[in-house]
């Protein structure tokens, strides 16, 4: 069974740098492109960013230049590295892919920007 499972958020003033973890299980890693979503409180879900199996990377405007997907296929493990965070990027913040074109998602991590 596809499980992903977030960590690494937290409490972070603006500024400020944090660093997610996506530990994936269950399907073979190396071959998924794998994403970052995220749920701002009374938002709707948003894309972040975007990795391919070939290490391909696209990113929403707004994190641009300050945000950085990456994986580690040896660890089973996508990153969201996040730079000069400002409190509206406060949002739980997912990790997804699709297999045989169903979505899945883990639970999420919570990232509060505030000073």
């Amino acid at each position: 069974q596809v499980q992903l499972v977030e960590s690494g958020g937290g409490l972070v003033q603006p500024g400020g740098s944090l660093r997610l973890s996506c530990a994936a299980s269950g399907f073979t890693f190396s071959s998924y492109v794998m994403s970052w979503y995220r749920q701002a409180p009374g938002k709707e879900r948003e894309l972040v960013a975007t990795i391919t199996d070939t290490g391909n990377t696209k990113y929403a405007d707004s994190m641009k230049g300050r945000f950085t997907i990456s994986r580690d296929n040896a660890k089973n493990t996508v990153y969201l590295q996040m730079n000069s965070l400002k409190p509206e990027d406060t949002a739980v913040y997912y990790c997804r892919t699709t297999r045989l074109g169903m979505p899945y998602w883990g639970k999420g991590t919570l990232v509060t920007v505030s000073s």
